[in-house]
């Protein structure tokens, strides 16, 4: 089965577009980028001119559709995955917080079988905790929250080839020799709910922490203790050239200046665009998952309004809000909702750019930043199912 998208302005590998570019595609793989739009495949997608970019990479998300990756079912997964699918993502990072060592489990167990399937877009798991400071929990659960626990993580990490991500606080005792095992596991060490200082988070880095977790989110930033001004987590992780960044850009969780601050300081090869995205997300329910937590101001938070807990966002939203709000050119947008990433998690040789021989997981965007149509393993999603 071949599929070709016609008169689509094309994100190339170089970061340049290819205007009137075709892509052909051959079963699940991209075969080739060519300039016009002679048809010569099976089933024609036609671009009117929109941007044809790399489907996005989610590395940090809860849920979705109503679903939560808390329920640790296989339902709830494939529920969640689907959804963020109509909206760009097309490999997705499922996401718990804090939880039970059972919950863990079983999330864990769901996650290995599905990610077995290169068509369920589902890379691996990431638990997000429990290793965390307590006064910086923001919206994880507390009663979950401990220190770090090499029996705990050891045999988690053995027994479960989906887990590639870890996050925890580095200033904690044991964190350090957390970081220098994930690292050594190829998982990816966070650092996240932290209160680190600048030479906590360099210690962090050189042992094995390489991915700050929504930044500039549950973190310190420059402060005064008495008449003196200290550095922040922030600060820390700004200083580290190679110290690679996610953030959630719904422009709620960070306003658009600090969002267009952070691509001029950090640049496009070191920023993920993440929707940190709550059950409520993608669907049409005004619920959270947590009992703790409300919609509000287009966001998830704690009832007390004491701290956001997560978003309500899409990839295509990030897109656009990076795009219209900061400021920030498309083509370094959608090279971090997709090439970073890939990057990051080691998949790059087949994900996060359009070029011959990768899986054909793409979006198409019109010239006001609306998706069109994503297409993922070369099949076209059906962008109204479950609306």
């Amino acid at each position: 089965m071949t599929t070709q998208i016609i008169n689509g302005t094309v994100l190339m590998p170089s970061g340049k577009w290819l205007e009137n570019a075709s892509v052909l595609i051959e079963d699940s793989k991209i075969k080739s980028i060519n300039s016009g739009s002679e048809v010569v495949a099976d089933k024609v997608i036609d671009a009117r001119g929109g941007y044809v970019m790399p489907g996005g990479i989610d590395l940090h998300v809860h849920g979705g559709g109503g679903a939560d990756f808390m329920e640790a079912t296989r339902e709830a997964f494939v529920t969640a995955a689907e959804a963020h699918r109509r909206h760009g993502t097309t490999s997705i990072l499922p996401t718990m917080a804090s939880s039970t060592v059972e919950s863990m489990h079983r999330a864990a167990k769901v996650c290995d079988e599905l990610m077995a399937d290169p068509r369920t877009g589902i890379l691996g798991l990431h638990f997000e905790g429990p290793y965390f400071a307590p006064k910086m929990a923001g919206g994880q659960i507390p009663e979950n929250i401990h220190l770090p626990d090499p029996a705990e993580y050891h045999e988690f990490v053995e027994k479960y080839p989906s887990i590639k991500r870890w996050d925890a606080s580095p200033e904690l005792p044991g964190a350090l020799e957390f970081a220098s095992y994930m690292s050594s596991k190829g998982v990816i060490a966070g650092l996240a709910h932290t209160a680190a200082t600048a030479k906590e988070v360099e210690d962090g880095y050189n042992a094995g922490f390489s991915l700050a977790t929504h930044f500039f989110n549950a973190m310190t930033t420059s402060h005064k203790v008495g008449p003196y001004k200290h550095e922040g987590t922030v600060e820390g992780v700004l200083l580290i050239d190679d110290f690679d960044v996610e953030v959630i850009a719904d422009g709620i969780h960070v306003p658009a200046p600090m969002l267009k601050l952070l691509h001029k300081i950090k640049g496009t090869d070191h920023v993920c665009l993440v929707t940190d995205a709550q059950a409520c997300s993608a669907s049409n329910t005004d619920k959270a998952f947590d009992p703790r937590v409300v919609i509000y101001n287009g966001v998830c938070m704690l009832a007390d309004h004491s701290a956001i807990a997560g978003s309500c966002a899409t990839m295509d939203r990030l897109i656009r809000t990076y795009v219209q709000e900061a400021g920030v050119p498309l083509s370094d947008v959608a090279r971090m909702a997709s090439e970073t990433p890939a990057r990051v998690m080691g998949i790059f040789d087949r994900k996060g750019s359009l070029a011959p021989g990768k899986d054909a997981d793409m979006m198409i965007m019109d010239k006001d930043l609306n998706l069109t149509h994503v297409v993922m393993m070369g099949e076209e999603v059906d962008l109204t199912a479950g609306a």
